[in-house]
């Protein structure tokens, strides 16, 4: 017989992570994974729950801050003025800001436009960044006509030049926002893994094996090309 004062709750079966949005349990939550308290599983249910409570605030957030950049960041003006010299258009109703279930910040569709995960934004730098990098990936299939579908060499040039020449790789997000406490070598060093992860990601790449070997095999004519900017924008 089962005993009547158990625990059906998550964190009985050890995640650390309690159902519930009173002011208690989101505290309660919140001090377990400040002190280590939550598994990996227990993490991620906290996560969906904050997401769930969180959405209509993180998308009118990222909206507000989507407009504001479109309009006053250097970046992002100078990479819509070239991508509407190749014909195309970046503005607010092609950069849309959605909740996301995978844990990507975006993602570019040559028919649908630009997805911002706004569930996953720390905040306005990192917004931009990733605004450059999916508006780099926009002005590749617009210049260079990618087969976005089979071709991994195509998709390793574009995820190199993205994450190179959008900001992503500066030192400064490196260190600070990841972790990474390496001074030589560290923008290509970053570039190569974010490229690798990204190719590994799409359906025709078999493996993280398969996905290094392509980036590598186009690693230095990709990262070498710098168009249109003149050098990397740091």
């Amino acid at each position: 017989m089962a005993d009547a004062g158990a625990s059906t709750s998550p964190e009985s079966k050890g995640t650390g992570f309690v159902p519930g949005d009173d002011s208690y349990t989101k505290w309660r939550n919140w001090f377990s994974l400040l002190i280590g308290k939550m598994t990996a599983e227990g993490k991620e249910q906290y996560r969906i729950a904050r997401d769930d409570r969180m959405e209509e605030a993180d998308c009118k957030r990222c909206e507000k801050q989507r407009d504001y950049l479109l309009q006053y960041s250097p970046i992002i003006r100078f990479m819509r003025e070239n991508i509407n010299q190749l014909g195309g258009d970046i503005h607010s109703g092609n950069v849309r800001c959605k909740r996301c279930v995978t844990r990507q910040t975006g993602g570019f569709d040559p028919e649908y436009g630009i997805q911002i995960c706004a569930n996953e934004l720390r905040n306005r730098g990192h917004l931009e960044d990733t605004m450059a990098h999916e508006m780099m990936h926009a002005y590749d299939h617009l210049r260079f006509k990618l087969n976005w579908r089979d071709d991994l060499r195509h998709a390793a040039c574009t995820e190199i030049r993205a994450s190179s020449l959008s900001g992503e790789c500066r030192w400064s997000r490196e260190f600070f926002t990841r972790g990474q406490l390496k001074l030589t070598q560290q923008h290509q060093e970053c570039v190569r893994r974010r490229a690798t992860l990204s190719v590994a990601g799409r359906p025709s790449c078999k493996d993280e094996v398969q996905a290094a070997k392509v980036v590598n095999e186009v690693w230095e004519s990709c990262f070498a090309d710098t168009r249109p900017f003149d050098e990397i924008y740091r």
